[in-house]
This record gives C-alpha cells, structure tokens and sequence, in this order.
C-alpha cells in the first residue's frame, strides 16, 4: 500500500511538471501587440467607461506620421518597434534605426561629458566656470558678486541663467557660432545670470550652452567629436550624434520633421548650434543603450565610462527634483531618471527606474507627438504594472450659453512673444464647450467645464482657469501663462 501511494505521488507531480513545463511565458510579439492596441487616454471622465485605441489609428488621429518605441526590462533592451513614415518626400518608412532629433533630451547626455571630466579631475563642480572659460566669460554683475555661477548649479537648473529653450535654425538661416548664440546675436537674448545663483529652479537651455562652451574649452574638441569618443563609442551607441548642422552622410537615415498639422517642416528639419541643450540626433534604442549604462553602473556591474559613485551623485535630488542632467521622480519607492524632449517637429520622452532595469522610450516625428506619447505610455505602465502614469480621472459639468459666451472673445498674452510680439487667440463656444483657436500654431483646443471658471481639455490635460472682476476677464494657462480679453 505505501509503495503504490508512493508511486500515485511521483505521477501526479510529473504530470504538474509537465503542465508547467507547457506554460510559457506571453511571446514578446503577444506583447507589443498588446500595448500597441491598449492606448488609453490622459483624461478619464468620472463615471464613463475607458475607451482603449490602437496605436496606429491614434498616429491618424493626432497628425503624428513616424514614431519609434524602445523597452528596456531585467536590465536588457526587451523589444524595439518602429510605425509610419519618416520621410513622406520620398516615402521612406521609420525603422528602429531611424535618427530623430532628440529635443532637450540632449541635455542628459551632454552633462555626461562633464561627469566624465569631473572623474578625470579635470572639472569641479563646485568652481567658478568663469575660471575654465577661456574665449567668452559668464558677465559678472549684482547677482555674482558673492555667488558664482557653478557647473552643478547649470546642470541641476538653478544657475539664474537666462533663455528657457532655443527654436532653431532653418536651413537657410546664417548658423550663429555658440559664441554667438550666448552673446544674444543668434535668434534667442543674450544668455546670462538674472537672479542670484542657486536661489531658485528655473529650465534654461541657456545654462546647457554654457556648459557646453565649458567642455569644449577644457577638453579641447567639439562637443560633438568629445561625446562620439568618450561616450558613444564606449556605451555601444552606433546612431548617435551631436554634429549640427546634421551632416549628408546621415541624411537617408533621418526622419524629417512635421507640425501640428502633420505638414511637413521646411528644409526638412531645424537646425541647432546649441548642441548640448538640443542638437542630439539619436534613436530610442541608443537611448535605451544609455539608460541600461547608466542603471548597470549604478548597480556596480559596468565601468565601461563611469563609476558607481559618479552615478549616484548623477541622481542625487537637487531643487526642483533634479539631478545632474536628469529629472529625478518617485513611484512607491522606486527612483526614476527621464527627460523629455522637444524641438520643432520632433516630441520625445525617455523614463528609466534606476534600479529596476526598465525603461520606455518614445520618439516621434511630430509637434502633435506628446499626446500621442501620453496614450503610449499609458499602455505601457498598465500592461508591465510600472506605475509610471495612469489616465487622470475629472469630474465635469455643464454650464448654460449665456455662461460660456461671457467668456468667448479675443485675448492677448501678458507678454511680448519673441519673433510674434503681441500674441493673440479667440475663444469661441461650441457643442457646451469652449474652443481656443490660436492663430500662431494653428492649433484649436477644446475645453470643458469643471466648474464655472476651470476647464480642462479631455485629450491633453491642458487646463484653463478664468478670473474675473468688475472691469476684465482673464485666464491662466497650465498655471503659467496669463492672457486678458481685449475684445
């Protein structure tokens, strides 16, 4: 009896083996599939039911023509994907190896070249600039009299530089030197310290221009050639490249660049001379290639190019929860390092965890591509449970005509818009809502009530808030840009 039981044992636990043993893990194809036809919204309406989209419909939708995805998890590039048209010209198709421009995600690999001058002790974060310029000095004044502009202070975003972003170059355009472009004889002012140095957060690509004069000055190459032989080369990033303007031999592999509209931007793209705040042309796989670097030597596993404490103090919290390139967020308790990037026809985001061995990377060929992008890494989160971002839940309400027309009417910026001056838009009421036309970027927004005063767009976020009083009505845009009603 105990030998036959014995025997009923070893049978029912090979058969549960071998019921196992058939159970394989999702095929990475079932995957992307997955992701790629489980888009979900940025806004959730309370009490509706979420609507899942296909990503190429969405790419229809939103004007986008080319994006390219890459997904970095257990540490290892998991899968990469490329959609659409880089170049409608010509018909060429977006591949994973297709180069987009990669936006202000430039300034997270430019500051590693200063991370690597600081570990050869070439570079102080923590010393005057002003002392490793050699050509072109910070201008001293009030703000730098007892406090001095300093490589760590540009790097984490709170240097008091001027010059928050840079719109490029077309190509017919005189490309300025960098000297020139921080001398203010570009197309942006002239970049230099307006409040006290370390006082407060502020972006400036300004501040990533200087850095980049900095690197140059001491390392003695380019920007470009520097980045190619100490990081590109030793990461493994073969479609990488800081040179601009973007040199013929890599055209045929470029994706043009589009507007809003989904028409395609003049010369092809624009050109940046401001290479370390917005001149990496780059692929979501070499990004990951750079995320999977950055956490292996976190981890103390790489020392291709950096040590783990070059990189811990990389993603060491600074104000505003920025690193030294990086943002830095939190989900639960797992740190994250990102950027995103925009330059004209081209929308980017690039999210890695530190410690986790995961990352997401999104490029796209269009102005329209951050919405798209939102949709994308709504599905992503939700199918590999990365807490990143889920769809944000309002409530809404209706207001009467009478209500939303006291609203309609022209308005005008607060402030003068370089190469536009007085920037005007109108907004008029359709189907409940209220619809911003602005007439400067051709785009239109559709906004619905939250309450009498705060509305909200459903599709990207974007919220508005109306002040009012005896005499003027006005609004708030993202909590950022006032605008009062002329008309």
């Amino acid at each position: 009896m105990k030998n036959a039981f014995l025997t009923y044992i070893l049978i029912i636990s090979i058969g549960f083996f071998i019921r196992c043993s058939n159970e394989k893990p999702p095929r990475i194809e079932d995957e992307i599939f997955a992701i790629e036809n489980s888009l979900l919204p940025a806004i959730l309406v309370k009490g509706s039911q979420p609507e899942q989209f296909k990503l190429e419909e969405r790419m229809d939708h939103y004007k986008v023509p080319g994006v390219s995805i890459a997904i970095v998890k257990d540490g290892k590039i998991h899968w990469a994907k490329a959609y659409g048209i880089a170049n409608t010209e010509n018909g060429r198709k977006v591949d994973t190896n297709t180069m987009f421009q990669a936006g202000s995600i430039s300034k997270p690999l430019a500051a590693l070249a200063t991370l690597k001058l600081v570990e050869e002790k070439s570079l102080d974060l923590d010393v005057d600039v002003n002392e490793y310029l050699q050509n072109w000095k910070v201008p001293e004044n009030k703000f730098t009299q007892d406090k001095k502009v300093t490589l760590r202070l540009l790097l984490t975003h709170s240097a008091g530089i001027t010059v928050h972003g840079f719109p490029g170059y077309q190509q017919t355009d005189t490309f300025p030197s960098i000297e020139e472009v921080l001398n203010g004889e570009g197309n942006t002012p002239k970049i230099y310290p307006d409040t006290l140095p370390g006082a407060i957060w502020r972006y400036s690509g300004g501040g990533y221009t200087i850095m980049e004069t900095v690197v140059e000055d001491v390392s003695g190459l380019p920007l470009e050639e520097y980045m190619y032989q100490n990081i590109f080369i030793p990461f493994g990033m073969e479609h990488s490249t800081y040179e601009q303007p973007l040199p013929t031999s890599f055209h045929d592999n470029a994706s043009a660049a589009y507007d809003n509209q989904g028409d395609l931007i003049e010369g092809l793209w624009h050109n940046y001379p401001e290479q370390a705040a917005a001149g990496l042309w780059t692929t979501p796989t070499d990004l990951a290639i750079y995320c999977i670097e950055i956490q292996e030597s976190l981890a103390g596993t790489s020392n291709k190019v950096f040590s783990k404490e070059t990189i811990e103090m990389m993603l060491t919290k600074h104000k505003n929860n920025w690193g030294l390139g990086p943002g830095l967020s939190w989900g639960g308790d797992s740190l994250r390092f990102q950027h995103g990037g925009k330059n004209a026809g081209f929308t980017n985001s690039m999210i890695a965890f530190a410690y986790k061995g995961a990352a997401v990377i999104i490029m796209t060929n269009a102005d329209n591509g951050g919405d798209l992008m939102n949709e994308i890494l709504n599905s992503v989160s939700e199918y590999y449970d990365w807490g990143i971002r889920k769809p944000r839940v309002v409530e809404t309400v209706t207001l009467s005509s009478d209500a939303l027309k006291k609203l309609t009417g022209q308005y005008m910026l607060d402030e003068q818009v370089p190469g536009i001056g007085d920037y005007l838009v109108e907004i008029i009421a359709e189907n409940n809502k209220l619809v911003v036309i602005d007439p400067n970027n051709k785009e239109r927004d559709e906004l619905t009530p939250m309450n009498s005063t705060r509305f909200i767009d459903l599709e990207d976020g974007d919220e508005v808030r109306f002040k009012t009083d005896s005499e003027h009505i006005g609004f708030v845009w993202n909590n950022e840009h006032t605008f009062y009603k002329i008309d």
